[in-house]
């Protein structure tokens, strides 16, 4: 029998209210699934928070009618005097990172219309959709956004019959490129209906052409494995290196094929490397905290290289999410007055999260409390919903180019071990993630004087050791200025490398790999803070590779002696190789 409804005014019950919440829980979880944790109320309110300044800002509105009506004219003189046979210059031109209309073809009547028509609208919105005066930044920011992917869908390259390289490929090959790529497509939904990861590559497989380097898992707890990598040379430097990567991905991203891995190339150069791999979290992991992968990663982890290498000091690398956490542990050791490290290098990570790029698009109250809810609901963020949010960031690159290669031009791109890295991904458990987002995301308590460990609030100001610091060019995850802020927040000896790529190609940099450049210079404890535009100008511009400059960087701050290559493990520690790198966690799906 069901318990009598409550008299009108009385008070909840602890358990009913608790009844109600849970019930809106799910329904924010169940709605999190279909928009890919995307709040539909941040977007609604970016929308009536830009169009409400608009409507009261007349100034506004004549500037974009002016700039229509402009737009018209220069468009209509244009096709004027490419209809008489005059030459006339296009007015509108795609942004530089633009690709989709690199064939000549679009430079031909009368495709060259429908692109700058295109092209014309595209400016008109980039104008509309600056911040209006009142408006809250991070909604102008949005509506911008949002009103670039509304634009990409109506674009002519992503409509067949409008597109000169569909066309033209489908009259070349009698439907062809049609006709595979409805396979592919089938493909691929079949394998998205039976929720079936992607195939894996036999060209590039873990252990063998990837993730190959020699080495041995001498420690595992639940989660991770560390890996110590068998030397490459007769001696080494006596300290030792800590590799910290991210556990949103694989950590094979820093030990690829043999001419690209940067484990590879550190082992051949006479470094000691010890490398964590991070267990792929599952539903049951749900409850494990974010300080979890500082104490039972790195400092679990250094527990370990200091039994091995006992007596030294030790290099520490953290790429990424991995690289937060490394300073934080780093300023969580200096704050305790614990000396352990003898420096920190940094790789496209970021400390501070106030400019962290367009992925603060998806970090707000309402967002949280969907992606929250969604995870609540299932335990975990699941790899397939992160990487839509990724993809949605480069819509124009990892969606409708794909679109257009895979199922209208019949094409497949060729695996490369990057690729094949990528379509291996993790997930990430909820109160982790939950703990990660609020935390530094939307509160960014790391550079404002309130994270804590342990009950007290660190600083990065306490960490004094040596610093290298890496950010790439065309970062979408993480903006390049915003993991220069670390200057901002440090007093320490900090030399900062800009090298040309993206967030994980610019970092897989090895030397060789043509096309490569950066910027380096030193920060040294008693200089003044210089801006990230005013450091660009004056740090010296490199060809090739940074990786020998770093490789360098770590030598002279190194003893100058070399020393036998340390055994594999310490098994009068009772730590023994458990099995050959790179580990069981690694093949987790």
């Amino acid at each position: 029998m069901s318990a009598p409804a409550p008299a009108p005014g009385a008070r909840q019950t602890a358990g009913e209210s608790l009844s109600f919440e849970t019930l809106d829980r799910l329904s924010r979880a169940i709605t999190a699934r279909l928009t890919h944790g995307v709040s539909p109320h941040a977007q609604l309110a970016a929308w009536s928070d830009w169009a409400s300044h608009l409507t009261r800002a007349p100034g506004r509105q004549l500037e974009l009618t002016l700039a229509a009506w402009r737009a018209a004219a220069r468009m209509g003189f244009f096709v004027g005097r490419s209809a008489l046979g005059q030459t006339a210059d296009p007015p509108f031109a795609p942004l530089a990172h633009d690709q989709r209309f690199a064939d000549p073809a679009w430079n031909m009547p009368p495709y060259i219309y429908l692109q700058q028509a295109f092209l014309a609208q595209e400016e008109w919105w980039r104008s509309a959709t600056r911040e209006v005066r009142g408006m809250t930044p991070k909604n102008a920011a949005r509506v911008a956004f949002m009103a670039r992917q509304m634009l990409d869908v109506m674009s002519p390259s992503n409509i067949p019959w409008l597109n000169p390289t569909i066309i033209e490929r489908t009259f070349r090959e009698a439907g062809g490129n049609l006709a595979r790529g409805m396979g592919h497509l089938l493909e691929d939904a079949q394998r998205l209906i039976a929720a079936e990861p992607a195939p894996t590559s036999s060209e590039f497989r873990v252990g063998k052409e990837i993730a190959a380097t020699p080495g041995e898992v001498v420690f595992r707890n639940e989660l991770m494995e560390l890996i110590q990598y068998r030397p490459a040379t007769s001696e080494v430097i006596a300290e030792p290196i800590l590799i910290v990567p991210a556990w949103i991905m694989k950590y094979y991203v820093l030990d690829l094929s043999r001419h690209n891995s940067l484990v590879r190339y550190l082992t051949e150069h006479g470094f000691t490397v010890f490398m964590i791999s991070w267990r792929n979290p599952t539903p049951a992991d749900r409850d494990i905290p974010f300080d979890a992968y500082r104490t039972s990663g790195v400092m679990a982890a250094l527990d370990v290289v200091n039994a091995i290498v006992p007596g030294r000091d030790v290099h520490t690398c953290g790429y990424c999410l991995g690289g937060t956490m490394l300073a934080i542990a780093a300023a969580t050791l200096a704050r305790d007055e614990r000396d352990r490290l003898a420096s920190i290098t940094l790789l496209a990570a970021q400390t501070d999260f106030s400019e962290a790029g367009e992925l603060m698009l998806f970090v707000d109250e309402s967002q949280i409390a969907f992606i929250e809810d969604m995870m609540w609901d299932q335990g975990v963020l699941d790899s397939s919903q992160m990487a839509g949010a990724f993809r949605a960031l480069r819509a124009n690159d990892l969606v409708w180019s794909r679109i257009i290669r895979d199922y209208l031009l019949g094409e497949r791109d060729k695996a490369t071990d990057l690729t094949t890295w990528n379509a291996d991904p993790t997930r990430l458990p909820y109160r982790m993630h939950s703990q990660y987002l609020r935390g530094l995301f939307l509160e960014n308590r790391l550079t404002a004087g309130r994270f804590a460990v342990g009950g007290r609030v660190i600083a990065l100001k306490d960490i004094h050791i040596p610093m290298f610091v890496v950010g790439t060019e065309s970062d979408h995850i993480a903006p390049w200025r915003s993991v220069y802020k670390v200057h901002l927040f440090t007093d320490n000896e900090a030399t900062f490398v800009l090298t040309n790529g993206g967030h994980n190609a610019g970092i897989v940099s090895e030397p060789g790999h043509h096309g490569r450049r950066y910027h380096i210079s030193t920060r040294h404890p008693d200089d003044r803070y210089v801006d990230a535009d005013t450091w660009l100008a004056r740090a010296n511009p490199v060809e090739g590779s940074w990786w020998p400059a770093w490789a360098d960087w770590l030598q002279a701050r190194s003893s100058a002696e070399r020393v036998p290559p340390p055994a594999i493990g310490a098994p009068e520690r009772g730590l023994v190789p458990l099995c050959p790198a790179p580990g069981e966690y690694v093949y987790q799906r």
